[in-house]
């Protein structure tokens, strides 16, 4: 039976271009592929979106490319600003190169409500490294303009952001980019985890590829062992022997306990993923962490942190939001996990995905193909969490779900989201 379901999308995230003035080598267009083409929201397509506006929350304007590179944006916000109820806001992430004091004005003047700006580092070097061809001095600009502009329109309430991708090359400079952003007029900073589109950046990504609820069984029972005096981090070391001592004996049952104890949770673990980790490593990312969050507090900046590991619990905040995804060419899609064709990383293990399309409005209008039967009942199986973990699976990623051509799971569920990240917290975007 159909759960129950609204009959318009609370959120639209409308990808106005896929061009982009940067070639940032974390971005999903840099994956070496070339499978994103390159191409340009048009205005009928827009105009197509607008029956759907009266029942918005809110209106992302970006996808891919950069938003700033569509030169009818300030005509899209004054529109949709227009249809809007008056909760609702427009807004849009921008690398901000292309942001200079008359692109602000023009901005506001339109009435944008929400801007962040992608701001990963605040050392230069390491900035231009991270947004090849982009320029500190850019951000600067931009944030210069934004400020003169809604100082001039006091009414209005623009609330300027950043963005940071975290990685493990950039993770120390996080309290101080949230400190250089107070202190620029920026009242909000998203940080999230790195997805690796390439095998070459996988190394940088910041998140444990253990799940949270593997790694508190971990915890518990390697400090319960080495309580007794038994060290399980010694276990691969010992595990293959043909004879083993009284102290190999205690080492692999102390092991098995916890793994004992994990299957009871429902949990699995990956022993040489959890032996591997490098805790030193991520007791440093906590400290980051909780430094960034005491700067963030010192300059009243409203930060949204990822998660440092998987959750074990699930929630698409896409689907549970009401969320439609359009791509510039009018293709209506789920998420944005399955809005475009690209190969990513999980945990290390290439995963192609391909666009999951409902419909496209040069043929059907948005409420139709909101309410079309095949993007129903999509909603409702993903709101069911009925399909495979992947991310907590010893045999992950099967061939089930690892190539673009998915039809079914190992649990016989017609959706693709036993391999997406974005439900477990640590991936944060404009929302």
């Amino acid at each position: 039976m159909d759960m129950e379901q609204k009959k318009h999308p609370s959120r639209l995230f409308v990808e106005v271009t896929t061009r982009c003035n940067l070639t940032c080598g974390m971005c999903v267009k840099q994956n070496g592929s070339g499978g994103i083409p390159e191409g340009t929201l048009s205005a009928d397509i827009f105009e197509a979106l607008t029956p759907a506006f009266p029942h918005l929350d809110s209106l992302v304007l970006n996808g891919i490319g950069e938003p700033l590179l569509h030169p009818q944006l300030e005509t899209f916000i004054s529109r949709a600003k227009t249809l809007l109820p008056e909760h609702a806001w427009v807004g849009f992430q921008s690398n901000g190169m292309a942001l200079n004091d008359q692109r602000a004005s023009m901005l506001v003047d339109a009435g944008l409500d929400r801007i962040c700006l992608s701001v990963d580092a605040v050392s230069d070097d390491r900035f231009r490294v991270i947004r090849n061809g982009g320029e500190m001095q850019g951000i600067l600009a931009a944030l210069s303009g934004l400020n003169k502009a809604r100082a001039r329109r006091a009414g209005q309430d623009l609330k300027v952001g950043i963005e940071l991708v975290l990685m493990r090359n950039n993770l120390a400079e996080l309290p101080d980019v949230i400190r250089w952003a107070g202190r620029n007029g920026v009242g909000f900073a998203i940080v999230t985890q790195l997805l690796p589109y390439h095998k070459d950046i996988v190394a940088q990504a910041a998140y444990d590829t253990n799940t949270m609820g593997a790694i508190a069984i971990y915890e518990h029972w390697k400090e319960k062992a080495l309580h007794a005096g038994v060290d399980i981090r010694n276990y691969f070391d010992i595990f293959m022997k043909t004879s083993k001592t009284e102290s190999d004996k205690r080492t692999v049952s102390y092991v098995d306990q916890m793994r004992s104890d994990a299957n009871a949770l429902g949990v699995t673990l990956h022993m040489e993923r959890l032996l591997q980790r490098d805790e030193e490593w991520f007791d440093d990312a906590a400290r980051v962490f909780d430094e960034a969050r005491r700067v963030a507090e010192e300059e009243n900046v409203e930060l949204t942190l990822p998660g440092t590991a998987p959750r074990n619990t699930r929630r698409c905040e896409f689907v549970e939001g009401d969320s439609a995804f359009v791509s510039w060419d009018g293709d209506v899609h789920p998420c944005y996990f399955l809005w475009h064709r690209y190969a990513c990383y999980v945990g290390g293990i290439e995963k192609q995905v391909k666009p999951w399309v409902f419909g496209n409005l040069r043929e059907r209008s948005i409420t139709d193909i909101w309410n079309d039967p095949d993007a129903r009942s999509f909603r409702e199986r993903v709101l069911g969490y009925k399909f495979p973990f992947c991310f907590d699976c010893s045999f992950a990623l099967c061939d089930y779900v690892g190539e673009a051509d998915f039809e079914q799971d190992c649990y016989i569920e017609p959706v693709p989201c036993g391999a997406c990240l974005w439900c477990t917290g640590l991936f944060q975007c404009l929302q």
